[in-house]
């Protein structure tokens, strides 16, 4: 049996890594008030309380002893944005969701794969490269916009890349099937966003690079979400008004902080900034249309309202795919309307 030291802060959070952990590994505990005498473990299991400066600034500190080739795997709940970027900004090499699934940890450590947040019955052999680093590099960006770092444009690229070829090699369909297991709301959407765009570009027969180009730009397309609040972001139901004129802000927090830095194409923050403007310019922010919106905007919106229509929610289930080819015609002049009719025969594959 594998044996793995978990760092706690309180008995309760002993209590409950023994609970979900016993049988997969054996355990080595280390209270907190020990941790600055203990040796970094191969692979050692944080479990604290994220929101309180003083245990952090206690592993923080411990981690920089951390050995080159061991990982620091610390629990949080997925869907608290402010729990993910505490634990990358401490160091953590993998994040898997509370209360620790131990069958999921087990494969996550055995098989050198990022922990996603995922439910049970996804397998190990889902878990391939291309699925992986898309949620690495979605976990990156949203880390930068957060923290006013630079996104890791290298990480975004190999991702793109894993993503395309991945597409080619298993199809379209059984990569919608995983991703719509990942708890995540916001994650679920830019990775079937994503997908879905790239099945497209596959199927206008766009050459590798400008499908990358296409992987790229879609899970880019919603930086800015990274910047509005999670009890919006995540919220289980329908948004009111309100709440909806807050989520429209994220084109415009996310060009911004995009703006800053020199790393990125005008047609990557055009892109970040005019995803939701539609031909007849009915859109937002800037309500513009016509020849103002690139191809590549218009490939992704398609792609964006597409994956909205398909996508499981706590509050709707996903519609299938013809139905929701029959809305995106229905949209009719808001857009490309060659577009929309080459999207047919990719609607007919995902019915």
């Amino acid at each position: 049996m594998h044996r793995l030291a978990v760092v706690f802060d309180c008995n309760s959070r002993l209590a409950s890594l023994k609970a979900h952990l016993t049988g997969f590994f054996e355990l080595d505990p280390i209270p907190l008030h020990e941790l600055a005498e203990k040796a970094f473990d191969t692979h050692t299991l944080i479990d604290i309380d994220l929101a309180d400066p003083a245990h952090v600034l206690q592993v923080k500190k411990w981690l920089r002893k951390k050995p080159k080739n061991s990982r620091a795997v610390f629990s949080a709940q997925i869907g608290i944005r402010h729990e993910l970027v505490q634990a990358r900004a401490i160091g953590a090499t993998d994040i898997v969701d509370r209360p620790v699934n131990g069958a999921l940890l087990f494969r996550t450590l055995s098989g050198g794969l990022a922990a996603i947040a995922v439910d049970n019955s996804i397998s190990k052999e889902d878990l391939r490269p291309g699925l992986s680093k898309c949620i690495d590099a979605l976990q990156d960006l949203f880390f930068a916009a957060t923290s006013g770092n630079t996104p890791d444009l290298a990480a975004l690229k190999k991702a793109s890349t894993e993503i395309v070829t991945q597409i080619a090699d298993d199809g379209v369909s059984r990569w919608l099937q995983v991703i719509r297991s990942h708890h995540s709301q916001t994650y679920q959407h830019c990775l079937l966003v994503t997908a879905v765009a790239v099945a497209f570009g596959q199927m206008l027969g766009f050459g590798q690079s400008d499908k990358q180009r296409l992987a790229s730009a879609a899970l880019l397309h919603d930086f800015g979400k990274a910047l509005i609040p999670v009890e919006i972001l995540e919220k289980p139901g329908p948004l009111d008004s309100n709440e909806m004129d807050v989520m429209r802000t994220h084109a415009e927090r996310g060009f911004e902080a995009l703006r800053r830095t020199s790393s990125f194409e005008r047609e990557m923050l055009d892109l970040v900034l005019h995803h939701h403007e539609y031909l007849d310019g009915s859109g937002y922010p800037h309500g513009i249309g016509g020849g103002e919106i690139a191809d590549i905007v218009r490939v992704i919106t398609i792609a964006d309202v597409y994956a909205a229509l398909i996508e499981r929610r706590p509050y709707k289930n996903p519609l299938p795919g013809d139905r929701a080819y029959e809305l995106l015609q229905g949209m009719g002049t808001k857009l490309d309307a060659d577009l929309v009719r080459a999207f047919g025969p990719l609607a007919e594959i995902l019915r």
